[in-house]
């Protein structure tokens, strides 16, 4: 009964997300502006990479960095999504009270408004990896990807991205509108540490230790492994040392590292949140407006 009652606020809170993010205009210019948005976004970093090279995208360098960008699209829309559901239903609509005092699992609440920002983040990673397949060259081979190996990657990462999300949805009970700041302070802590566009090798050594703790550097790893084994192949065959860093580290390793940080940031987080819904509750701030 409890399965069941969960699965159906999941699927009646998915559906109020997808209100709430499309309803401001019309499909046709909403599957437009999902359409343009990641590519005008990855056009700018491609941009950068032709500039700084000289014009080098037919490398496997290029195809590394172009997947690892647009795969981060998950990173920084989904942690933003997930916080935004407790700002978003507390400042705007002034509605988190009722909704947290409903008879209600409020953690699926939660996920279930984040499902459609998962749903519409996928879509525009599609729609760039597609754009560069099409007309950038990227080498993506369809024969060739693993696709149990992508599969359980994928899962296991936006896991951990919407766990890290429901600790700062926490930290979101006792702030004002900052918590967009830390947010993206932390999404930008990814970006650099975890080989999104660049391998953790060339990291300073301090650095490269903090990344290897991360859940978002193992989940990088192991989605270009399932989306592009030949790329990173070539990236260890012509370089002539490790230039990720776990070249010699095999695919089930990798998902053992990604599973264990998964369980660890999972039990972290659930910890930061009742921690911070406790703190919420006894100061009154569940449904503390500030005015934003």
């Amino acid at each position: 009964m409890a399965v069941t009652n969960n699965l159906k606020v999941f699927k009646d809170s998915a559906w109020l997300g997808w209100q709430m993010e499309a309803n401001w205009t019309d499909p046709f210019l909403f599957l437009t502006y999902s359409i343009v948005k990641p590519i005008a976004g990855t056009l700018i970093l491609v941009l950068m990479y032709i500039v700084v090279t000289g014009g080098e995208t037919a490398n496997a360098f290029f195809s590394y960095m172009y997947v690892g960008n647009a795969m981060y699209m998950f990173v920084a829309e989904v942690l933003f999504g997930v916080t935004w559901v407790i700002h978003d239903d507390r400042e705007h609509y002034m509605t988190l009270k009722q909704v947290y005092i409903a008879p209600m699992n409020f953690y699926m609440y939660i996920m279930g408004r984040s499902a459609i920002k998962i749903a519409i983040t996928s879509f525009g990673v599609f729609i760039t990896i597609l754009f560069g397949v099409v007309a950038l060259d990227v080498a993506i081979d369809l024969t060739s990807i693993d696709w149990p190996l992508l599969a359980l990657s994928l899962v296991l990462g936006l896991a951990s991205i919407c766990i890290l999300g429901l600790a700062l949805g926490g930290v979101s009970f006792l702030t004002a509108k900052h918590s967009i700041g830390i947010n993206e302070g932390l999404a930008g802590v990814f970006y650099v540490l975890s080989g999104v566009v660049f391998p953790i090798t060339i990291l300073p050594t301090w650095a490269e230790s903090i990344s290897r703790f991360l859940p978002v550097t193992y989940w990088m790893e192991a989605v270009r492994r399932g989306m592009e084994p030949g790329v990173m192949r070539e990236l260890a065959d012509t370089s002539g040392y490790d230039v990720t860093g776990m070249s010699n580290v095999s695919d089930l390793t990798i998902m053992l590292y990604l599973l264990i940080s998964v369980g660890v940031f999972f039990a972290l987080s659930i910890g930061v949140f009742r921690i911070a819904d406790y703190i919420a509750r006894k100061k009154g701030k569940i449904d503390w407006t500030t005015a934003y």
